[in-house]
């Protein structure tokens, strides 16, 4: 059973969607920046958004419960036909657009594009390219003939071959199906196996982070940089291949395919992605500030342009240290994340390190500061209610995860210490430290360099809605509502201009959702 989308109308067309906003906004975002005409928000067009949504959810349920008493009647005849892809695709481009209109006047809009131009155009017309070379640049790395089989796919399986013959003198491999591993664990490097995701990551970073850091880099040496990160990517990802075999063969494979599969590729991207940026600032012939001799256009530059604020440390290492104990948490575990506390002791070490730091924000908070938790929790739990009431989930597997079977086989003290400190990670150290690096750094870093000296109270929707992107996309699968909370926890810490307004609320909508998982039995929501 298919559930009525619109990907098959817009899916084409999305792809240079991207292209065409992302180079809009690249070349156009310094007059954006410098755009001060006031952005009311307008509370009716957003419900009409609500609206459209709630529709777009609706259609979605009745698809997939089709064949129930409650939309069967009705909705059956019509599913999987053109008219309800249509309509859905209708609806959701008005949704959009609705959303859009809220939080920007169409009269601003006017004026933007008339004030950008002609980088509007330039950027509807690489749209238009990128659509008419998606088919031929496939070609470049699939084989003509055998459609079905990627160039880098071969190569791949090919060089972890050449790996794994250095350590298993008893390799098993058969190129047909691209299975290679030994006669106790066997595996098939796929298509998504090849890293072509994890090279079109390396790639958006690194010119990213170019562009991000232009006038303190050296043009055009700097491009050097990007195929050598490029290399570095796929090798690292023919030896996490390699390892994730040798795991398996080692005795483990619930820890090679679960967790290590999972977080090795993560891993790879962070150390690319480390290295590409220490090589930007470090390498004389690349930075500006690395030392070497500067022409004096350069000196100009480097006399004028703001230094980083010195407190970024204290906004970004909490996060990160979360983010670095997960992976080797996540990497030595295999259903049942044992290592989890890891990530609670990073944090609260991290906090603690700079806490003089903190005593300069405002940790004080209202009353919005725990409604606006709960509404978030509400709306981050209204799937899963629906998903009770049926019984089962939208794909129709029942309400059951890996992690509450192995939680149940854990000794009474083992298991409810692991609970605890789950709870205590999920209310106090996640919160601070998310909000520390999304609003506080994240959100002001896109206004200017020296964020810690811009109030919270002037966050500009562009930083609002881009830091809510990046943190909705940290969530995975519930990136949608996670982009919501990020917008949540923004526009409060706007309003308020009290950072402490934002923690509260992330804290409870986290420690409800807790509540939920331990009073419903709802593991997959941990």
């Amino acid at each position: 059973m298919s559930v009525p989308h619109p990907d098959s109308l817009l899916g084409p067309l999305a792809q240079s969607g991207i292209v065409a906003f992302g180079l809009f906004l690249g070349l156009a975002f310094r007059r954006l920046k410098a755009h001060r005409d006031p952005l009311p928000f307008r509370a009716g067009l957003f419900w009409a958004h609500a609206i459209c949504v709630c529709l777009l959810v609706l259609l979605n349920l009745a698809a997939l419960q089709s064949s129930s008493a409650w939309f069967g009647p009705w909705f059956g005849p019509w599913r999987n036909s053109l008219p309800v892809d249509l309509f859905a695709g209708a609806v959701m481009v008005l949704a959009v657009a609705l959303l859009v209109l809220a939080c920007i006047p169409l009269k601003t809009c006017i004026a933007v594009l008339r004030e950008t131009s002609p980088v509007g155009q330039y950027a509807i017309l690489a749209g238009v390219v990128a659509w008419l070379l998606r088919v031929p640049l496939q070609s470049l790395w699939i084989d003509p003939s055998a459609p079905n089989i990627y160039i880098v796919q071969v190569l791949t399986f090919r060089s972890v071959q050449a790996v794994l013959g250095l350590f298993l003198p008893h390799l098993v491999v058969d190129a047909g199906p691209f299975l290679i591993g030994t006669p106790q664990f066997t595996i098939g490097v796929g298509a998504k196996c090849s890293g072509i995701e994890g090279l079109g990551l390396v790639l958006v970073f690194t010119t990213i982070w170019l562009w991000f850091f232009r006038r303190e880099t050296r043009f055009p040496q700097a491009f050097l940089l990007i195929p050598l990160a490029l290399v570095c990517a796929f090798s690292l990802n023919v030896l996490r291949i390699a390892v994730l075999v040798l795991i398996g063969n080692a005795g483990a494979p619930e820890v090679a395919l679960v967790g290590f599969h999972s977080q090795a590729g993560w891993i790879a991207f962070t150390l690319v992605a480390l290295g590409f940026s220490m090589a930007t600032q470090k390498l004389a012939w690349v930075s500006k500030r690395a030392g070497g001799p500067l022409m004096p256009a350069e000196l100009n530059q480097q006399a004028t342009a703001p230094a980083e604020s010195p407190a970024t440390g204290a906004y970004l290492i909490p996060f990160l240290a979360i983010l670095g104990a997960s992976f080797i948490s996540k990497s030595a575990s295999g259903y049942f994340e044992w290592l989890y506390p890891l990530r609670f002791v990073a944090a609260a070490g991290a906090l603690w390190a700079f806490r003089r730091e903190y005593r300069k924000l405002k940790w004080r908070f209202g009353w919005a500061a725990p409604l606006t938790g709960v509404a978030i929790f509400l709306i981050w739990i209204a799937p899963e209610g629906w998903a009770h009431g049926m019984g089962q989930l939208p794909s129709g597997q029942p309400l059951s995860s890996q992690l509450g079977a192995a939680l149940a086989a854990l000794s009474p003290l083992a298991r409810w210490t692991w609970i605890a400190v789950r709870v205590a990670a999920a209310a106090v150290t996640v919160p601070i430290a998310e909000e520390l690096a999304f609003r506080g750094y994240l959100a002001r870093r896109i206004m200017g360099r020296e964020f810690d000296e811009i109030p919270f109270s002037r966050l500009s929707v562009v930083a609002i809605a881009a830091s809510s992107i990046v943190f909705g996309l940290m969530h995975g699968q519930n990136w949608l509502v996670g982009i919501v909370a990020g917008v949540a926890y923004a526009v409060l810490l706007r309003s308020k201009g009290r950072i402490g307004d934002a923690v509260v609320a992330h804290a409870v909508s986290n420690l409800l959702l807790a509540a939920w998982v331990l009073t419903r039995g709802d593991w997959r929501l941990w």
